[in-house]
C-alpha cells in the first residue's frame, strides 16, 4: 500500500506527518510524505521556527515523484495541515493526478481548521479553501467537532445535531465523514465521543476522556481510520481499530506525564491495542 501523504512538518513532537507517518509505516504502508511546512515544534507552544512552503515548492515535489512513473502504484492520497492556502490547488492537483493514473485511489482530507476553544486558527483563505475545494473533491474527510460545524454550517450541541451536521458534510460529496473529539450534551463528563457515518449507516465509539490536550492525535486517528479502510475494513470496523489504538497511546502519554505523544514508545498499540472499542449503530 503506497500513500501520498501532504501534512506539516515539526522536528520536535508528534503533528502533520510526524504524527501520521509513522503509524501508517506500523501498518506495513510505504508513506511517500510531502511536508507542506517545516516547523521546530506545532503551533500549541505559542512561538516556533521555521518555514511554510509555497504551492510552488508543494507541486515541484509531487513533479518529481510523477517523474518517477509511480502514480499509478499510488492508492491514496492524505492531507492535513496546509500552512497557506496556495498549497490547497498542489494538494487537489495531485489527487487528480493520483486517481488518473489509478482510478481506484482514495483521497482522504483532514481539513485542518480549527478547535473548539482556540477558534480558527490557520492563515485566511484555508478555511474557506477546505469548506469550499478540499472537502467536495475528497473521498472521506474527517473533522473535529469544530471543524465539522465550521463545514456544515451547524452546531452540534445535542447527538441528532451533530448527526445532523455529518449528514450536511456527507452531502456536499465525501462517501464516508468522521467526526472526531465530539461531546453533545448526551457525552458523559468523562468520556469523548467519535461518529463516523457511510453508506452503511451511522456509528459511534465512546472511549473514556484522559487528563490531557495531545496535540496531534487527531493526525494520528486520521492516518489509522484511512489506512484500516484502505485494507478493507468497513468504516466502524475502520474507526474502533484506530480509536482503540490511539487511545492506547494517549494512555501512555498520560500516565507519563508528559506533553507530546509517545507515539514511539508505544508502538505496539497501533498494531495491537491494549483495549479494544466497538462501534455502536446510531
Amino acid at each position: 500500500m503506497n500513500i501520498l501523504s501532504v501534512q506539516s512538518w515539526v522536528a520536535y513532537g508528534h503533528v502533520g506527518n510526524a504524527s501520521a507517518m509513522f503509524p501508517l509505516q506500523r501498518l506495513g504502508a510505504e508513506v511517500w510524505a510531502v511536508n507542506t511546512v517545516q516547523f521546530s515544534n506545532h503551533l500549541g507552544y505559542g512561538d516556533f521556527k521555521g518555514t511554510v512552503f509555497t504551492g510552488q515548492q508543494i507541486a515541484d515535489v509531487i513533479d518529481g515523484i510523477a517523474a518517477r512513473g509511480v502514480l499509478g502504484d499510488c492508492d491514496a492520497v492524505l492531507s492535513g495541515y496546509l500552512g497557506d492556502a496556495a498549497i490547497g490547488a498542489a494538494i487537489l492537483d495531485a489527487a487528480a493526478r493520483v486517481r488518473a493514473a489509478n482510478p481506484a485511489a482514495l483521497y482522504c482530507c483532514d481539513p485542518v481548521i480549527g478547535d473548539v476553544g482556540s477558534g480558527v486558527y490557520v492563515r485566511p483563505g484555508i478555511a474557506e479553501f477546505m469548506a469550499q475545494h478540499a472537502v467536495p473533491c475528497a473521498d472521506m474527510v474527517t473533522p473535529n467537532q469544530f471543524e465539522l460545524d465550521y463545514l456544515s454550517g451547524r452546531t452540534s450541541t445535542t447527538l441528532a445535531q451533530a448527526l445532523a451536521a455529518i449528514d450536511a458534510v456527507r452531502g456536499c460529496g465525501p462517501r464516508v465523514v468522521l467526526a472526531t473529539s465530539v461531546a453533545t450534551d448526551e457525552t458523559p463528563a468523562d468520556a469523548i465521543d467519535l461518529l463516523v457515518s457511510d453508506a452503511a449507516g451511522r456509528f459511534r465509539v465512546r472511549t473514556p476522556r484522559l487528563p490531557l490536550a495531545a496535540n496531534g492525535a487527531g493526525d494520528a486517528i486520521a492516518a489509522l481510520f484511512f489506512a484500516h479502510l484502505l485494507r478493507g475494513a468497513a468504516a466502524a470496523a475502520a474507526l474502533a481499530r484506530a480509536a482503540s489504538s490511539v487511545f492506547g497511546i494517549l494512555r501512555r502519554t498520560a500516565q507519563a506525564g508528559v506533553r507530546e505523544l509517545l507515539l514511539i514508545e508505544a508502538q505496539d498499540e497501533i498494531v495491537a491495542p491494549t483495549t479494544s472499542f466497538r462501534p455502536e449503530p446510531l
